[in-house]
């Protein structure tokens, strides 16, 4: 991956509706060659899919919840069949395994503290095997930003 490569990233990082054109023009390329290398890094993996960035607060997800969950085990099979229950669960926006204290920390969008009180029982809690769990409302989000490219 050369320079080029990671300006064409950066543009399709920033807005992933850009024209070829004017990806091509922020590169100093023409749209076919452009084509070609968006082509080869999605091929490569590099590019995983495109997305849409979405408002939580604009679709009454007023809420950000980072739980920090402990399993009883920690065997291949429950790390697994405890993925794919998270996989499940909609309110679920990230979930991590971490080293430290805590094996996951997930990140949970809900309409307000209600929401997420039924979140936990109906939802989290039902997962057997969990032992501990601890939850922290993010107050304020400082900071959003997209991989670092190292232009």
């Amino acid at each position: 991956m050369d320079k080029i490569d990671r300006k064409i990233l950066q543009v399709l990082q920033a807005d992933a509706r850009t024209s070829l054109q004017d990806i091509g023009q922020a590169v100093g390329l023409s749209p076919s060659p452009c084509w070609g290398r968006i082509r080869k890094l999605e091929e490569a993996g590099v590019i995983e899919g495109y997305t849409v960035r979405l408002n939580p607060q604009a679709l009454g997800l007023n809420e950000t919840v980072l739980v920090q969950v402990t399993l009883d085990s920690h065997s291949d099979n429950t790390l697994e069949k405890f993925g794919e229950t998270l996989a499940a669960i909609p309110e679920v926006v990230e979930a991590l395994l971490v080293s430290g204290e805590y094996d996951y920390l997930l990140k949970v969008a809900v309409r307000d503290t209600r929401d997420y009180e039924r979140f936990l029982r109906e939802r989290l809690y039902q997962i057997k095997g969990i032992r501990h769990s601890q939850s922290r409302f993010v107050l304020r989000t400082l900071k959003k930003a997209d991989l670092p490219l190292g232009l």
